[in-house]
């Protein structure tokens, strides 16, 4: 389905401008996490014990607070959810099944006619939880490495670069939404960064396809031209794509319950992002490439 067909939009006579709005978007964030001193991590990387309960009847959090305080466990992070029964409670206390129990034990002397049932446990170690941030950072290095060397063989150096710099600026950009919100991060928020990676990769290598053809189609105009045509050429399908697949996203953030919105979340700001970089970031930062490089060609043939 296409129904913006023979637009004219000057993307590349707005790349200054785009550029600083994603510089600013990117500092914005990089502040945030300088301040915070870093991204906040889940139980998945820093350890510690998440227990999901629910309750015969909604309770405050308050309440649940006042009785984890009367154990040592005043600093739990309390989350509600859903109809007011479910709660999440977050604490870096080590104490593995015997503080769940006491957890819950608790719980339930201090509401008798309000029990409470545990629906979902995670518990991980320091060291477990140290390992698996070292794996999730080395995966997406992985991931960009590999991407740089693919779109080197397939397209030119110089496509690799902005692809590359276009998937890093959407991943800080997305850290920091999350840092700016408060979200931690976890396994499945990292999963969700390596989604956002290979969709936007694959807007981008849809473009650069595009432009290898309109290459050898409009052979004689200029590179920025040529360049220009193959956006508004893949606008339509860049559109349609986009909104369809944040259409799911969006059900799975506000239907799909609290064990994956922020999965979701990364998914919602990756894909806007993504398509943004596709067309603002990642195109022209090679014409930039392009024009830069013939610059220096001429200055060295005119000494």
């Amino acid at each position: 389905m296409e129904f913006l067909v023979g637009t004219h939009i000057n993307f590349l006579g707005h790349r200054k401008g785009a550029f600083i709005l994603s510089a600013a978007i990117i500092v914005i964030g990089l502040i945030s996490l300088i301040v915070q001193g870093g991204p906040k991590l889940g139980i998945d990387f820093e350890g510690g014990i998440l227990l999901q309960v629910q309750f015969e009847q909604p309770i405050a959090a308050e309440s649940i607070r006042a009785t984890l305080a009367e154990i040592g466990l005043g600093d739990a992070e309390i989350q509600h959810f859903g109809s007011g029964r479910e709660a999440i409670i977050r604490t870096r206390n080590e104490g593995g099944e015997d503080l769940t129990g006491a957890i819950l034990g608790a719980l339930n002397e201090a509401n008798p006619d309000n029990l409470a049932d545990v629906r979902r446990q995670e518990l991980v170690g320091p060291k477990v939880g140290g390992e698996l941030r070292k794996k999730a950072t080395l995966a997406i290095l992985y991931a960009l490495f590999g991407i740089l060397i693919y779109i080197s063989l397939r397209f030119e150096f110089k496509f690799a670069v902005g692809a590359v710099a276009a998937l890093v600026h959407d991943v800080l950009i997305v850290l920091g939404m999350f840092s700016l919100t408060g979200r931690e991060l976890s396994l499945p928020v990292i999963a969700g960064f390596l989604t956002v990676v290979g969709y936007s990769l694959n807007d981008t290598i849809v473009i650069y396809d595009r432009i290898r053809e309109d290459r050898r189609k409009l052979y004689g105009k200029s590179f920025v031209e040529i360049v220009n045509t193959s956006l508004n050429e893949s606008l339509s399908r860049t559109i349609v794509t986009s909104v369809t697949t944040l259409l799911v996203v969006l059900c799975l953030f506000f239907l799909g319950g609290e064990v994956i919105r922020d999965f979701a979340f990364a998914l919602m700001i990756g894909i806007v992002v993504g398509t943004y970089s596709s067309l603002y970031v990642a195109s022209p930062l090679v014409v930039e490439w392009d024009i830069r490089t013939e610059a220096r060609r001429r200055r060295k043939h005119s000494k």
